[in-house]
């Protein structure tokens, strides 16, 4: 049988879907080139041997608490509970690391954020005229979501790498306007994925005001937060006094990738017809009970095992990585200097942001940097990045560029910035020979100056 594509479901031929496989074969067709692409931890810390620790850890926890052999066999061996096995120990992680006091049956555990993303899109969004505001650039992987689930979604761009919350309730208005219903903002508020931006609290406030006042769910996906030095502003949900935010989490980033364990803290109360209250997270454990039917008990048990092993703090089990990643930001933004000083890069138009922790930094040029240019710049220069473009649902970010620093070495580092700092020369160099001066159009509403720093008011 052969299948007419346009029998298929949309999405199917949407870029959106192919932007990461396009990554993942230039890395695999430059493998000696220099990658800023991957947003993955860095693994040079990871032992086998804890995952071992972690389990055995985990199961002497069930015994104290009064379980016999055959049921911590089966907490390893068999199916589990839709809304997760852990929710207790999560909840007593986020207590210890943040402050938020969350009920256990408020949260429920997924396979990544990915699929949290997912599960929360699809009960809260219930109709055709239900849209999805994205403060944009924004992480891919919500719109791509969003796209699967036929959920329309409408780009709030960011103005000068920052978040201005009267731009999201005209947003709302026009919507509203338009006979829609804007149902939630989605916001990275710490080191953003791509930009590498975080709210300031004033900005985090204003938000939550909004929220409040509009009837606006917030949808908050914070998998860097752990990634950066110092003090932290607070989460969106440990601010949240009205109920309006429903934290995506993970530990991906703070864990490993591997274990695949995310989470959804959706505490609000549904009333059902009859009278009765139930919390959120149940609507969303009966959706998991139909997709992955629960997430995988090995999993849970390696990241139960963890936390216990931290008293859950996963700011302690991350320490040695955070360290690593402020000094692989440090390191490239030194390096940028020195190969693109503040002379040369005003001849050349090129600026950068310089966020104060987390994966990535936003790289703005005079050219464009889509597929093309990073084709050429893995073939002729040996490096490899992810054009921002691949951020934007509708256009926007066709100059900038993303860079991830958390995989690589510091020799990598160094080897790095100078392969792309000749790129940018070369390329700012055929640019400006054809006489297409200035930054051109950017699209999405931006106004092109330099992304603000990490410190300001940004989101991702």
């Amino acid at each position: 049988m052969v299948l007419d594509s346009t029998t298929l479901h949309s999405s199917i031929e949407d870029p959106v879907l192919d932007r990461m496989n396009f990554l993942n074969e230039i890395t695999f067709s430059y493998p000696d080139a220099v990658s800023f692409a991957p947003g993955r931890p860095y693994d040079g810390f990871f032992e086998v041997e804890e995952i071992h620790a972690h389990l055995r850890r985990y199961a002497k926890y069930l015994e104290s608490r009064g379980a016999g052999p055959a049921e911590v066999r089966g907490a390893f061996y068999q199916y589990g509970p839709a809304a997760g096995r852990i929710r207790e120990l999560i909840a007593y992680s986020l207590r210890q690391d943040e402050g938020l006091e969350v009920a256990p049956e408020s949260i429920v555990v997924t396979v990544g954020a990915q699929e949290a993303m997912f599960l929360a899109l699809r009960v809260l969004f219930a109709t055709p005229e239900d849209v999805l505001l994205l403060v944009t650039p924004c992480y891919v992987g919500i719109i791509g979501a969003a796209r699967l689930l036929d959920i329309p979604v409408v780009a709030v761009p960011e103005r000068d790498g920052r978040l201005v919350v009267a731009d999201v309730e005209a947003a709302v208005r026009a919507q509203r306007a338009a006979g829609r219903r804007p149902r939630a903002v989605y916001v990275v508020p710490d080191h953003a994925n791509p930009t590498g931006s975080t709210l300031d609290l004033a900005t985090r406030r204003a938000l939550l005001e909004l929220a409040e006042r509009r009837g606006l769910l917030v949808l908050e996906d914070s998998p860097y937060r752990l990634s950066g030095p110092g003090p932290r502003c607070p989460m969106l949900k440990a601010l949240d006094g009205s109920g309006c935010v429903v934290q995506l989490g993970t530990f991906s980033k703070t864990l490993f990738p591997g274990a695949r364990i995310g989470y959804v803290v959706a505490d609000q109360e549904v009333r059902d017809g009859r009278g009765g209250v139930r919390p959120l997270a149940r609507d969303l454990a009966k959706v998991k009970s139909m997709v992955t039917v629960n997430t995988s008990s090995l999993s849970q048990a390696v990241a139960a095992g963890a936390l216990l092993g931290v008293d859950g703090r996963l700011s302690v089990l991350n320490a040695r990585a955070a360290e690593h990643y402020r000094r692989s930001m440090a390191a490239t933004l030194a390096q940028l200097e020195r190969w693109l000083p503040e002379g040369r890069r005003r001849e050349l138009g090129v600026g950068w942001n310089r966020p104060e922790g987390g994966f990535f930094l936003t790289l703005r040029t005079g050219f464009r940097t889509g597929t093309e240019a990073l084709e050429r710049s893995a073939r002729e220069f040996g490096v490899i990045w992810t054009p921002m473009e691949f951020f934007h649902p509708y256009g926007g970010g066709e100059q900038d560029i993303r860079l991830s620093i958390s995989y690589l070495t510091p020799g990598q580092v160094t080897e790095g910035v100078e392969r792309l700092a000749r790129f940018v020369e070369a390329l700012s160099g055929e640019t400006r020979g054809r006489g297409t001066h200035g930054r051109g159009t950017r699209g999405g509403g931006n106004s092109g100056g330099v992304p603000g720093t990490g410190t300001e008011s940004d989101a991702s």
